[in-house]
């Protein structure tokens, strides 16, 4: 994977503009260069560290919580995403149960 530019980190990872803007921001990734253009350029290792961010955001997390979980060792990082998961486990639970009343509300109909 070579160098790429924020257009096309967005494009690669379906990370926005704002939103690596914003990783940058929060002193998650750094462009690494600018190219002949003044274009600001990305390395392989931030472009994979804006797909994991994403990922983290997309299961839920906040930006706060990624800057603490981003290089945390296994110790951190899994109690983390076990409570997440169980935050996940819990609004499943409660849609669920939406969609069971629902489903009576239009059974009565």
């Amino acid at each position: 994977m070579n160098d790429m530019t924020l257009r096309e980190v967005c494009e690669n990872t379906g990370a926005s503009r704002r939103a690596v803007q914003g990783y940058e921001s929060a002193g998650l990734v750094t462009p690494t260069g600018k190219n002949d253009r003044g274009h600001l350029i990305y390395n392989q290792l931030m472009q994979e560290r804006i797909r994991k961010i994403k990922l983290y955001q997309d299961l839920g997390f906040s930006i706060k919580e990624i800057v603490e979980i981003i290089e945390a060792p296994p110790h951190i990082l899994k109690p983390a995403l076990e409570s997440r998961l169980e935050g996940l486990q819990s609004e499943a639970t409660h849609t669920q149960t939406k969609i069971k009343t629902i489903k009576e509300l239009i059974s009565e109909l």
